[in-house]
């Protein structure tokens, strides 16, 4: 995939360098929507989701979203749409795992990143990061 829909581009920007997963969780679904319900990007949107929500002190919620992302993208190669979709798997793996001994060994948030493995991509989200989309009201 060397054409990225600007949706995609727009959701690396959201999770990468907004931190912003609310709105990781609007542009994908439209993109998971528009591309005929794509599980990958249900399950990235899933991802986002999990942080939004431990983000926002729901634990059960972000366990659950994680699990279901991860569950969707774990059979999938390690490369995938210009991302290293096996690390973020990984890393999802390991906050799920934390987030499951939470009352045990309390950890603060930590923001997950995206590594992107495509210089065509990497030049895409910092054109966006020069110019920033505008949200949906």
């Amino acid at each position: 995939m060397r054409g990225y829909e600007e949706l995609y581009v727009a959701f690396i920007y959201y999770f990468n360098i907004e931190r912003d997963y609310f709105e990781c969780h609007e542009v994908m679904e439209a993109l998971w929507l528009e591309e005929g319900r794509n599980p990958i990007f249900q399950g990235l949107l899933q991802i986002a989701v999990g942080l939004y929500h431990h983000r926002n002190g729901n634990v059960s919620g972000s366990i659950k979203l994680f699990s279901q992302g991860i569950a969707k993208l774990e059979a999938q190669p390690d490369i995938l749409h210009g991302i290293r979709l096996g690390k973020l798997v990984e890393e999802s793996r390991v906050y799920t795992a934390k987030l499951n001994r939470l009352d045990e060994e309390p950890f603060e948030f930590y923001d997950l990143d995206i590594e992107i493995t495509d210089p065509v991509l990497a030049g895409l989200v910092e054109e966006m990061k020069r110019n920033p989309p505008e949200k949906e009201e």
